[in-house]
C-alpha cells in the first residue's frame, strides 16, 4: 500500500494496473500534440506521438483524455550546496510537458502547482 519515496516501486504498480485494464498498451510514446475535437468545442478527442525508440508515428483517439505528464523541476539549483541536487521525490528529467500540451490546444491554466522551482 505505500509506494517508496523515489519511485523504485511506482512503475510496476503502475505498469501491472494499467495491463489489467486496458485493451492495448502503448510504452515509449512521445505525445506532442492533442488533437481537438470538430464537432464540440474546447473538447479534446486525442493525441498523436512517436515511438522514441523506433519513430513511429501514432494516433490516439479518445472519449477522454487525462493529461498526466510531469510538471517542470529542478530548472533552478537547489540552496543547498552539494547535497539538494538529485534528492527531490519529483522527476529529475520533467521538461513541464503538463504544462505545454494543454497550452498549446488553448487551455487556461490556472491553479498550476508550482514545484521545486
Amino acid at each position: 500500500w505505500q509506494i517508496m519515496i523515489h519511485g523504485e516501486s511506482y512503475k510496476p504498480i503502475v505498469a501491472e494496473a494499467a495491463s489489467k485494464a486496458a485493451t492495448e498498451v502503448y510504452n515509449r510514446i512521445m505525445v506532442t500534440h492533442l488533437l481537438m475535437d470538430r464537432t464540440k468545442p474546447n473538447r479534446v478527442a486525442g493525441a498523436v506521438g512517436f515511438n522514441v525508440r523506433s519513430g513511429d508515428f501514432h494516433v490516439f483517439r479518445a472519449k477522454a483524455v487525462i493529461v498526466s505528464a510531469g510538471g517542470a523541476s529542478h530548472i533552478f539549483k537547489p540552496r543547498a550546496v552539494g547535497e539538494g541536487m538529485g534528492r527531490t521525490w519529483y522527476a529529475p528529467w520533467s521538461s513541464a510537458s503538463a504544462y505545454a500540451l494543454p497550452i498549446l490546444v488553448g487551455a487556461k491554466m490556472t491553479q498550476m502547482e508550482n514545484r521545486i522551482v
